[in-house]
């Protein structure tokens, strides 16, 4: 089991990871994407970032790394990285099929992304990722499931999903949506020869969005690993942009933004990683630092009041433009 690696991990960020969302592609829905990445969004040019982020985290101690077929050349850019560092063997690579990135490394595109939960995309994108990440790969992940995906009912694709652990990589899933809850609990019921089928979850949480945290408790409990995405929300956590409770706790902790937003998160005993979606070697220290804020039981009661209805959270982001 891949997580079984990174737990025997020592250093004090082995429970921060990196995503590679922001900087596999020209366009994503972070905010803030015209300061943080280089003005030349060519493929040598995000290569190079991506190669310095995974340095940088490799280094501090970062073992846990996340991609996916849709973050444009991510899993490409990774496979290389992998095989420049042989002496990062221990780092555990996570992937994601089911989106197919349609961009065309076009930031202005109409669509930059379609989804397809079918056997035939999970073929074709095994396939993919097998060729860029080789035997690298530990953990291969649905990428937003919702309550009506066909992976949650299709018996022919559970059964091939779970052919995956005879290759030694773990499967797993990642939720989205109002109603990441619910798939999460459908998820924990699926078995494949009465053996459960999905050994890890990713879900949305953060302060803004909580409301999956106490399905992410069912399931750690339920023995699943548990990774957090958007931690940040989509930049909307940032120093820039936070909300005004979130700047005062942080001067309170002599601490920045997003270090405090990223510790609320460890605090959760039942997140096994929770993720950095830097996109420049700045905000990535500055996330690392999470794990040194101490925060006090009447600051995160604080924190808590943040949390909004999670319908309006979700029409908030969708209505983010990918720049």
């Amino acid at each position: 089991m891949p997580f079984t690696r990174l737990a025997e991990a020592t250093t004090p960020t082995a429970r921060i990871g990196l995503g590679l969302a922001a900087v596999g592609r020209p366009g994503y829905l972070n905010l803030g994407r015209d300061r943080d990445l280089p003005a030349e969004r060519s493929a040598d040019a995000l290569r190079d970032r991506t190669r310095q982020l995974l340095d940088a985290a490799y280094a501090q101690g970062v073992r846990y790394v996340d991609t996916a077929r849709s973050y444009g050349r991510a899993e490409e850019f990774l496979g290389e990285w992998l095989q420049e560092h042989p002496e990062a063997g221990e780092v555990v690579v996570g992937s994601k099929w089911g989106y197919v990135y349609t961009a065309n490394w076009r930031v202005s595109a109409d669509v930059h992304e379609v989804k397809e939960h079918s056997l035939a995309m999970f073929r074709t994108q095994r396939a993919e990722t097998g060729q860029l990440l080789g035997d690298h790969l530990d953990l291969y992940q649905v990428h937003s499931v919702t309550p009506d995906s066909p992976v949650l009912t299709d018996a022919e694709m559970q059964r091939a999903l779970a052919e995956l652990v005879e290759e030694g990589v773990s499967v797993g899933l990642s939720v989205s949506g109002p109603d990441q809850a619910e798939a999460v609990r459908r998820a924990l019921e699926v078995t494949v020869d009465g053996e459960p089928l999905f050994r890890s979850v990713q879900a949305t949480c953060n302060l803004l969005e909580p409301s999956v945290g106490e399905a992410l408790a069912e399931a750690h409990d339920a023995g699943r690993w548990v990774i957090v995405k958007e931690a940040m929300a989509n930049g909307r956590l940032a120093p820039e942009r936070a909300p005004e409770e979130l700047r005062r706790i942080a001067e309170e902790c002599d601490a920045a933004c997003d270090a405090v937003a990223l510790a609320v998160m460890l605090y959760q005993p039942w997140a096994t990683v929770v993720l950095s979606g830097a996109a420049t070697v700045e905000q990535l220290f500055t996330n690392l630092h999470a794990v040194t804020v101490d925060l006090t039981e009447e600051q995160r009661e604080r924190l808590a009041a943040l949390a909004e209805p999670p319908a309006d959270y979700w029409r908030h982001r969708s209505d983010l433009t990918w720049a």
